[in-house]
């Protein structure tokens, strides 16, 4: 498999970050919905601190994704996508890495201002707060945080929707080219703006060159050929 991508397919590395922020993003949603019904029992702190652990671990994996970004080629939309379409699919991107920024760090805000114990990461790296701690912004910081979980959840959902029609009702093969252990095909669609797409019919005509019909035949030229 590319470690880079290419204009028909997405390389292992964005792969790679790709499935495994989606992984994580999944995992956080279920333990915190979880962990906010526990009883306030001592015993609920692991819990909270593997919430904040894989929040930390989605944004440092946010930042490596955007910054390999600046460097990777970026596959080509296929041809015959509309001007709403594309603009569409860009700002659903730059939302969505947006909130892949905002959520871990409203997060790691909320715990700074509640101040109720150092934050590690996974037990082993202390992180610093975001600022002093302050009772009165605990609430303003919980609502936040709670609001862009919820937004973050239905934007993924929406991308996640609009991968599937273009998968299964445009044939594009848009998901297909992300999914792991797979390059994806370059549909006609794509090859025809592809620069490395080369039809199949160039390639056999280039082995096995064969004279057209209006050239070998005086006839079919007509009259002034």
């Amino acid at each position: 498999m590319a470690f880079k991508s290419g204009t028909t397919h997405w390389g292992s590395l964005a792969k790679f970050f790709h499935w495994t922020i989606v992984l994580l993003i999944i995992v956080q949603a279920t333990v915190g919905l979880i962990m906010v019904d526990l009883p306030r029992k001592p015993n609920i702190i692991p819990v909270y601190n593997l919430h904040k652990s894989i929040g930390i671990t989605i944004l440092v994996l946010a930042v490596l994704r955007l910054a390999w970004r600046a460097f990777d080629p970026h596959p080509v939309m296929p041809a015959g996508t509309s001007t709403w379409q594309a603009l569409g699919a860009r700002a659903g991107h730059v939302l969505l890495y947006v909130l892949l920024f905002l959520v871990p760090l409203s997060g790691w805000w909320f715990d700074s201002v509640t101040a109720l114990r150092p934050l590690y990461w996974f037990n082993l790296i202390p992180i610093p707060p975001l600022g002093a701690p302050d009772p009165a912004l605990k609430e303003l910081a919980r609502d936040r945080h709670e609001f862009l979980f919820w937004v973050l959840v239905v934007v993924a959902l929406g991308h996640a929707a609009m991968a599937f029609v273009h998968q299964f009702v445009s044939r594009d093969g848009i998901l297909s080219r992300m999914l792991p252990g797979r390059r994806g095909l370059a549909t006609a669609s794509t090859a025809a703006i592809s620069p490395l797409a080369t039809p199949l019919s160039e390639n056999h005509d280039a082995q096995n060159p064969v004279p057209s019909a209006s050239v070998a035949d005086p006839a079919v030229r007509g009259p002034g050929a």
